[in-house]
């Protein structure tokens, strides 16, 4: 999907930029797409992960394998060893082995240190392993096997929860369910070589797989792919990159409470980039360790939109990914678009699968699993725009759902609907509706909630005339 927006809304050869950019997903499929792509994160694991895909580019697939069997040759028998050998034997495993910073952890976490992150085999097979790369020659094989211990990293620590039903490999960190460091009530101590060979042949297949998309690049268009990286926050981006950016697709971070630096923490500190103090200061979030409000969030969003459209080029576009109940979130992303000269020309719904979402399989029909897409485009002045007037929220959803032809229909896809609605008639301050009451009025017009698909189905029982006289 994020292809289909950066080959739709600029050429090749242009500047791509994600101010928010995560992993890195926009400012590589730029890069792949023949465009420059523009990474900018505060946390420096995002780029670590950015940078580490995009230099799969580089180097010789016979150079990554070569040094995965250096790998083997010099960890396995000794891993295998550390898994055999009785607890009070592991400190000789470490002997010279250098240890992550025992940094303290967020206080909503099962434990105070970093370190009892881990078990003392798994602390020590980590350094173990940690310690071979870093003597890998060559930068390119050594920054892949780099990235396939940052993903064993994930599954070697006490936070880990094997998949229930499923191998006991199969699962992951509480981190990416629950946001916090929980401790599992039964860790599991993961083999770590086979564990980090899994990884690292995903990594191989990774460098393989872009070879190739730029082999095609050069037998047809040529190659002209770029990647530029960043670490700074977006108001500090504007100066370097003011009116320099052709297209920008970006999804802020919305998730209430969701602190992406404290989480990081479990990877930051072995990689030795902790972010600095100010870098924590001006985290896009609501919540975390600073207890950021969200009338402040909700002011920074708005105006990291004013600093997106100042760092396009007059004319072209801008991408927003969002999805929240809390309509202020779209009025600052709406409001500030059109403040500083931007015309609202596209927003289209993303749902469909939303049965990857820990939080949907728990909350249902109470929770926001697809996103909506808005698109801006820079015209140069400032829209008019008046709010201030009453939505009928009832008779605006009907309306939504006598034009919808299909029998399924996602609560999300809904509720995009009703934010639009209510930006284009000048409404979108009075649409405080709850979800309870926003899932009450779609039962009143003849749907039930489906809990295991999690889809709204027509209920046969209510006729569309009773929904409407309700």
């Amino acid at each position: 999907m994020v292809r289909q927006y950066i080959l739709r809304y600029s050429k090749e050869r242009e500047r791509v930029l994600d101010p928010f950019g995560g992993s890195g997903v926009t400012a590589i499929e730029a890069f792949l797409e023949n465009r420059t792509g523009i990474q900018n994160d505060i946390n420096p694991l995002a780029n670590f992960i950015a940078e580490g895909i995009v230099n799969l580019a580089e180097g010789e697939i016979t150079d990554y394998k070569a040094a995965l069997i250096t790998l083997r040759e010099t960890c396995q028998k000794k891993l295998d060893e550390l898994y055999e050998s009785p607890d009070d034997l592991i400190p000789r495993f470490r002997r010279g082995l250098k240890m992550p910073e025992n940094v303290l952890l967020p206080r909503n976490s099962d434990v105070r240190q970093y370190r009892e992150l881990f078990t003392e085999r798994q602390l020590t097979a980590l350094a173990l392993l940690r310690h071979a790369i870093d003597r890998i020659q060559n930068p390119f094989a050594k920054g892949g096997m780099l990235l396939a211990w940052s993903a064993t990293l994930a599954k070697l620590n006490r936070t880990f929860l094997s998949a229930e039903g499923r191998a006991e490999s199969r699962g992951g960190s509480s981190i990416f369910s629950i946001y916090r460091y929980k401790i599992a009530k039964e860790p599991v101590d993961l083999p770590a070589w086979r564990t980090f060979e899994e990884r690292a042949r995903n990594v191989l297949v990774a460098k393989v797989e872009i070879d190739k998309l730029i082999e095609v690049k050069r037998r047809t268009s040529g190659w002209f792919g770029g990647f530029e990286t960043y670490e700074k926050d977006i108001d500090d981006l504007v100066a370097q990159l003011k009116e320099k950016v052709d297209y920008i697709f970006t999804d802020p971070p919305y998730g209430g409470h969701i602190s992406y630096l404290d989480l990081s923490t479990l990877w930051n500190c072995w990689l030795g980039r902790l972010p600095s103090a100010e870098a924590r200061q001006r985290e896009l979030i609501v919540g975390g360790g600073l207890d950021i409000k969200e009338s402040a969030y909700v002011k920074r969003l708005g105006k990291s939109i004013t600093s997106c459209l100042d760092m396009l080029k007059p004319g072209r576009w801008l991408s927003v990914v969002f999805q929240h109940w809390n309509t202020a979130y779209f009025y600052a992303i709406l409001s500030s678009a059109a403040e500083s000269g931007a015309d609202l020309r596209a927003a289209v719904p993303q749902v469909g699968d939303t049965i990857w979402s820990m939080h949907k399989k728990k909350g249902n029909e109470s929770v926001l699993a697809g996103e909506l897409i808005l698109t801006f485009q820079k015209i140069g002045k400032r829209r008019e725009f008046s709010q201030g007037k009453t939505l009928d929220v009832g008779k605006v959803l009907y309306e939504i759902l006598s034009s919808e032809n299909s029998a399924v229909l996602y609560g999300e896809h809904l509720f995009n609907r009703m934010i639009i609605a209510a930006w284009t008639s000048g409404a979108i301050g009075s649409l405080n509706i709850t979800k309870q009451e926003f899932n009450d009025i779609i039962k009143q017009h003849g749907w039930l909630y489906d809990v295991d698909k999690h889809y709204w189905v027509r209920n046969r029982h209510v006729s569309l005339f009773t929904s409407v006289t309700n």
